[in-house]
Order: structure tokens, then sequence, then C-alpha cells
């Protein structure tokens, strides 16, 4: 699930837009997750899905207790650690990475690969899946 993420990461790096405001890209991997799972399951779901996924990678990523989902899945408190990150975009390097493959990992569990991967490719196009245009060659 981490090389997925990284792939899904690294398709929202690419894909932005200079007249976008400036943002991690795993942070719009994180808001289109929440989008589609969102109009797939509720609000509700996806919430209490970003809850635990955060909370798990709390203990992996202490920077990060500064963060709290909100009722709505959106993460708050992410201001709060701009300042300890060398730069100016919310969840970069690692963090991101680790957080968004938590939640695609719970995703698989709950749902299982196909219903997953159906939800993802309601978000990116396929070509955000192909893992020649990652790089590395192989299948998740």
């Amino acid at each position: 699930m981490r090389d997925l993420a990284a792939r899904l990461i690294a398709f929202e790096l690419n894909a932005g837009e200079s007249s976008e405001p400036i943002e991690s890209a795993a942070l719009r991997v994180y808001k289109k997750l929440r989008q589609s799972i969102s109009a797939f399951a509720g609000a509700a779901a996806f919430q209490s899905l970003a809850f635990r996924a955060l909370s798990q990678v709390q203990s992996e990523v202490p920077r990060l207790w500064a963060v709290q989902v909100a009722e709505d899945g959106s993460l708050e408190g992410l201001s709060d650690i701009r300042s300890q990150i060398d730069n100016d975009m919310d969840l970069a390097g690692e963090e991101g990475t680790i957080l968004i493959a938590r939640i695609l990992n719970l995703l698989h569990i709950f749902l299982g690969e196909a219903l997953t991967l159906s939800l993802l490719r309601d978000a990116w196009p396929v070509t955000a899946f192909d893992d020649r245009s990652s790089g590395n060659g192989r299948k998740s």
C-alpha cells in the first residue's frame, strides 16, 4: 500500500498547477480520498477511517500528534506542524505517504481490493496506477 500511496502522491505532484494554492500532493490525495469515500459511504464513515489511520500513524510520526480529524473528515492542526517542517507544505514527505498508505490499507481490509481500487479509479485516472509511470515496473 505504501507503493500505491507514493504513486498517487507522485501523480498529484506532477499534476499540480502553478495557479493552485501551495498545498502538498499528499494533502490533495487525502482530499480526493475523502471526497470519493464520503460519496460512497458517507462523511462519518470517512471520518472514522481517517481517525483510525491517523491514530496508527501518530505513534510512528510524533509530529502528527497536533493533527486531528474534524467531523467532516478534514484535517485540523496542520498549521501547528508547519513550523516543524522545513517547507511550506502540509503532510510533507514521508509523513503524508505513511498516512495515505494507512488509509489505503484500512480500505483494503474493510472493503477488499476490488472495491478499494474501484473507489481510487473514481478519483484518479488509470495512469495514476500505471507502474511504468512510477518507474518501478512492479504491481502492488
